[in-house]
């Protein structure tokens, strides 16, 4: 039986955090050496998403760790924990991190992200007027732009498609000027509708 399989078969085809049954898909739980099923979890697709920081967090879907923190698999215990580190600000997130018990090795496992000490802000690539773009957008320049080692000006107004996102820069997103691949600041796009 595969990992995915064997985490279907634990979590009765849900979510092991909201037990959505739709969208479903493996979650290795950081840091890893190997998959297994001790170290990984069967999300939903918003789940997961918003444990990435890909979108920014839904406080009342998260409701749902007031009785996932309570599993005995320790992969979703930790998780569990780590999101509702994110949510602390929320009385029922703190309450909840007030009862809830992880054993030293499951605590240090919980905490060696970092992601405790982060609040639940996430970083979102947005356009100029502050809409999120996505992979496969297409944008408008709102400035002319000179491209670094080139001779190469972007021109107000181009329209650039198929944008990619920059993996761990918020603030920058890669796509085609006249062929040529260059990487753009958010603040001088506007998304294209």
């Amino acid at each position: 039986m595969n990992l995915e399989e064997q985490l279907r078969e634990r979590s009765n085809n849900q979510c092991e955090l909201c037990l959505s049954t739709t969208d479903l898909s493996v979650y290795e739980v950081p840091p890893q050496d190997s998959s297994n099923a001790d170290n990984s979890i069967l999300l939903c697709g918003k789940c997961l998403a918003q444990a990435e920081k890909k979108e920014a967090l839904d406080n009342n879907h998260w409701n749902c760790l007031t009785s996932s923190m309570w599993s005995e698999v320790p992969a979703v215990q930790v998780m569990s924990w780590r999101m509702l580190n994110r949510l602390r600000q929320e009385s029922w997130a703190a309450d909840s991190l007030d009862m809830m018990y992880l054993n030293d090795e499951q605590l240090a496992w919980a905490k060696v992200t970092g992601d405790h000490e982060n609040d639940s802000s996430v970083d979102l690539h947005k356009d100029c007027n502050g809409q999120v773009l996505q992979v496969g957008d297409s944008v408008v320049l709102i400035k002319s732009l000179d491209v670094k080692g080139s001779s190469l000006n972007a021109k107000m107004g181009t329209v650039v498609k198929n944008i990619k996102l920059v993996e761990d820069n918020s603030g920058q997103i890669e796509g085609k000027v006249e062929g040529q691949t260059i990487i753009i600041l958010t603040k001088f796009v506007r998304k294209q509708h």
